[in-house]
C-alpha cells in the first residue's frame, strides 16, 4: 500500500503545526494551500482563525460555506468539516485550537458556542491576527500565555453564553452510538454495532445519523480515529503503535489517512508538534 508523500504535490501546499512545551490543551497551525482538498474531520476544541489571504471552501453542518481574506474563522467543537481552495492561488491561514477546558480556564467563562462559522468583523479579525501572531513568535511560556488571553477576548464578543445544544436538542440514541465508537475506536465496529447501540434498525439509524450530523457514521469513527491518534502523536507514541491503537491496518494505512484529513504526515506532525516553542520558518506564499 503506497504511503503518503512527506510533502504536498503542489510546491505551495505547506501545513505546519505547534505546541507549546508549557501549556497542555492547546495547539497552533499556519498552512497555504493551493490545491490539496481536505477530508471531514474534527478537531474535538474550538478552532479559531485569520484567512490572510485567498478565498478557503469548506463544508461545516451540511452548507457550503467561503472564507474570504481577513475573515474570522470560528468553528464549535467536535464538528466534522472539509477544506479547499476556492481560489486560484489557494489560502493562507492561521489556526488556533483549544480545548474547551483550557477555553474556561483562560476566559474564565464556559460553553461558548457560534452561530456561524465565518465572521467579517475587522477589529475582531485584526485583533485575533496579531495574537495568533504573538503565539506563535512567544520566546517564553509567560508571552505565551499573555497572547492566549488576547485571542479568547478577541473573539468572545461573537461566541454566545450556555451550550451549544441543549439537553432537549441532543439526539440520545445517537449519541449512545457516538459514545460507542469512543469506548472501541480500535475495533472492526459494523452498521450493525452502531444501530443496536442506538436501539435503532441499521439503514434508520444511518439515515438519520448523517441527518443529524452531516456524514456517514463511518466519516465520523475515522475522524474520530485520526483525532486520537494526532494526540497520541503529540506526546510521542510510534506511528505503528498508534496505527493499532486506532483500528487502521499498519502504519501506511495511518499515513494515507492522516494525510487526507490533517495535509500533513504523522511523522511530520509528530516532529512538529513535539518541538515545543522552538522557531519556525513561516510558509511561503
Amino acid at each position: 500500500m503506497e504511503a503518503v508523500p512527506d510533502r504536498f504535490e503542489h510546491a505551495s501546499d505547506r501545513a505546519q503545526f505547534k505546541q507549546p512545551a508549557h501549556r497542555g490543551g492547546i495547539e497552533l497551525y499556519r498552512a497555504h494551500i493551493v490545491r490539496y482538498a481536505f477530508e471531514p474531520h474534527t478537531h474535538e476544541a474550538y478552532g479559531f482563525g485569520v484567512i490572510d489571504a485567498g478565498v478557503e471552501r469548506f463544508r461545516y453542518r451540511g452548507s457550503d460555506h467561503l472564507a474570504p481574506p481577513q475573515s474570522l474563522v470560528l468553528m464549535n467543537p467536535d464538528v466534522l468539516h472539509t477544506g479547499r481552495a476556492e481560489t486560484e492561488h489557494g489560502w493562507r491561514y492561521r489556526m488556533a485550537y483549544f480545548d474547551a477546558a483550557l477555553l474556561r480556564e483562560v476566559s474564565g467563562e464556559a460553553d461558548w458556542s457560534f452561530a456561524e462559522p465565518v465572521l467579517r468583523h475587522q477589529a475582531s479579525t485584526q485583533r485575533a491576527g496579531a495574537a495568533l501572531q504573538a503565539l506563535w513568535a512567544a520566546d517564553s511560556p509567560l508571552a505565551f500565555d499573555g497572547a492566549l488571553l488576547d485571542l479568547l477576548q478577541a473573539v468572545q464578543p461573537h461566541a454566545r453564553r450556555g451550550s451549544s445544544e441543549r439537553a432537549s436538542e441532543v439526539d440520545v440514541p445517537l449519541q449512545r452510538a457516538i459514545e460507542l465508537m469512543h469506548d472501541r475506536l480500535a475495533d472492526p465496529l459494523t452498521l450493525a454495532d452502531l444501530a443496536q447501540a442506538a436501539g435503532l434498525s441499521p439503514f434508520h439509524f444511518q439515515r438519520r445519523f448523517k441527518a443529524r450530523h452531516h456524514a456517514t457514521p463511518h466519516q465520523m469513527l475515522m475522524a474520530l480515529r485520526l483525532f486520537r491518534a494526532k494526540r497520541q502523536l503529540a506526546a510521542g507514541l510510534a506511528p505503528a503503535l498508534v496505527a493499532a491503537d486506532n483500528g487502521l491496518t499498519d502504519q501506511a494505512h495511518l499515513t494515507r489517512r492522516f494525510a487526507g484529513m490533517y495535509g500533513i504526515t504523522p511523522a511530520r506532525y509528530q516532529q512538529q508538534a513535539r518541538a515545543g516553542l522552538s522557531p519556525a520558518s513561516p510558509p511561503t506564499a
